[in-house]
């Protein structure tokens, strides 16, 4: 089983990814967050309690922007949440926010073969996203790269499973 669980912000996608999984008898749960060595963010940092309080004492946390290796070096199911910080950590790392758009659009697009090569296992995967660009078009470059690269890989990342939920104020709806 693979399903990517989309959304908008604080509409309830984590707490769901969370119940698809919460029969399972070990979990990892695959946290792409600010790097470690980054500056300490407060709000963050309450984000990810709140998260931490919410999952089961026997699910293990990686914390780490290689989410493939993470997906592959797991013996059971996995929970990725999510692939906008992901996403946003991977164009930190490999500094391609000022790069032209088909260099970082390469760089990407290459990063997002690896984790969906990753995909394929015999355990259940289930991976949280952002569901962007359905509002204004942002203003700043950085925006609108990431735009258009998350909806890139939520594009490739659904095909790859069997299942897309979309969460919207808490309310589930299976694509």
């Amino acid at each position: 089983m693979r399903v990517l669980v989309t959304g908008g912000v604080r509409s309830g996608k984590s707490h769901h990814a969370e119940h698809l999984l919460e029969g399972e008898a070990s979990v990892t749960y695959v946290a792409p967050g600010p790097d470690e060595t980054e500056e300490p963010d407060p709000d963050w940092a309450l984000r990810l309690a709140a998260h931490r309080g919410r999952r089961p004492a026997h699910w293990t946390t990686v914390e780490t922007a290689d989410v493939a290796t993470a997906i592959q070096q797991s013996a059971g199911p996995v929970l990725v949440d999510c692939l906008g910080t992901w996403l946003t950590r991977t164009i930190d790392q490999q500094g391609l926010w000022e790069a032209p758009v088909d260099e970082v659009t390469e760089r990407v697009r290459e990063e997002i073969t690896r984790v969906v090569a990753a995909l394929e296992r015999d355990h259940p995967v289930v991976l949280v996203t952002n569901e962007v660009g359905l509002g204004v078009v942002p203003a700043h470059r950085s925006g609108r790269l990431f735009r258009d690269l998350l909806g890139e890989t939520n594009r490739q990342v659904a095909a790859a499973c069997e299942q897309v939920h979309l969460v919207i104020a808490g309310r589930v709806l299976v694509l």
